[in-house]
C-alpha cells in the first residue's frame, strides 16, 4: 500500500496546528502560551488537536498563572485530559517552578525579611489556595532547602509544629523562616496566623531550631510577624 509522505501530510496541517515545527524554526520564545502547552500535551483527541485542547485548558483555568495551581483532579475534570496528560502538565509546571526556585540556590542569604519575601513572592502571590512553606537555613543564613508543608485554609491544626521541625531536622537546618500566602492579596495576619506563630516559636525553642520569622505574602506585599513583634 502506498503511504503519503510525511512532509505532504504536514503541509495539509494548518500552520498554527504545528507548534513543534514552529518551535524548531523560530525558537521557543516565538510560541504562544497555547502552543507551548500543546507541546507538553503532545497529542490531542479524536475530536480536537493538541492546540485546540491547550486553548480549552487555558480558557478553563482563566490564565497561565492559575494553571500552576490546578490539581490533578482539576486537570482531569477537563474533557480530553486523562491522567497521563495531567501528569505531563504537572511535571512541566513543577520543573518550571523548581527552575525558578533554583535561581539563586544556596547563594541566597537572608539578612532581612525582604530577602525571604523576594525569594518566594512570585511563586506565592497569585495562588488561589493558602500554601504554607518553610525555608530552611544553615548557620550562615543561606537558604539550603524549601518545602511546602500544607495547602488549604491555614489554621493551627492543619500546620503542626511536628511536621515543620521534622522537615527542618531532616535538612540539618539551623533555623527556619515560615511563609504562607493570603489568596485575597491582603497580607494582614489573622488571629490564627498569630497563634500558629507562637506555637512554632515555642516548639523551635524546645528543639533548638530558631524560627527567624513568619511572613504573610499578599499580592506584591508582605508582612513580617517578627517586625510586628510576634517573634
Amino acid at each position: 500500500m502506498d503511504m503519503e509522505p510525511q512532509s505532504d501530510m504536514l503541509r495539509d496541517v494548518p500552520h498554527d496546528e504545528r507548534p513543534r515545527e514552529r518551535m524548531m524554526q523560530y525558537g521557543a520564545e516565538a510560541l504562544s502560551h497555547t502552543e507551548l502547552l500543546a507541546i507538553l500535551l503532545r497529542t490531542g483527541t479524536k475530536q480536537e488537536s493538541a492546540v485546540h485542547l491547550a486553548g480549552k485548558i487555558l480558557k478553563e483555568c482563566g490564565s497561565l498563572r492559575n494553571l500552576v495551581d490546578m490539581s490533578m483532579d482539576e486537570l482531569t475534570s477537563i474533557k480530553g485530559i486523562g491522567p497521563a496528560k495531567a501528569v505531563q502538565l504537572r511535571a512541566g509546571i513543577e520543573l518550571g517552578r523548581r527552575l525558578t526556585k533554583s535561581r539563586n540556590g544556596e547563594q541566597t542569604i537572608v539578612r532581612k525579611p525582604q530577602d525571604a519575601a523576594d525569594f518566594v513572592m512570585e511563586d506565592l502571590r497569585y495562588l488561589k489556595k493558602e500554601h504554607f512553606v518553610c525555608l530552611f537555613l544553615n548557620t550562615k543564613n543561606h537558604i539550603i532547602a524549601r518545602e511546602t508543608l500544607s495547602i488549604g485554609t491555614l489554621n493551627a491544626s492543619l500546620v503542626h509544629p511536628r511536621e515543620v521541625f521534622r522537615a527542618a531536622i531532616k535538612c540539618s537546618s539551623a533555623s527556619i523562616i515560615c511563609v504562607h500566602n493570603h489568596p485575597s492579596g491582603d497580607p494582614q495576619p489573622s488571629p490564627e496566623d498569630i497563634v500558629l506563630t507562637e506555637r512554632l516559636k515555642e516548639a523551635g525553642e524546645l528543639v533548638g531550631i530558631e524560627v527567624l520569622d513568619h511572613l504573610v505574602i499578599g499580592d506584591g506585599r508582605f508582612i513580617s510577624l517578627k517586625e510586628q513583634g510576634y517573634l
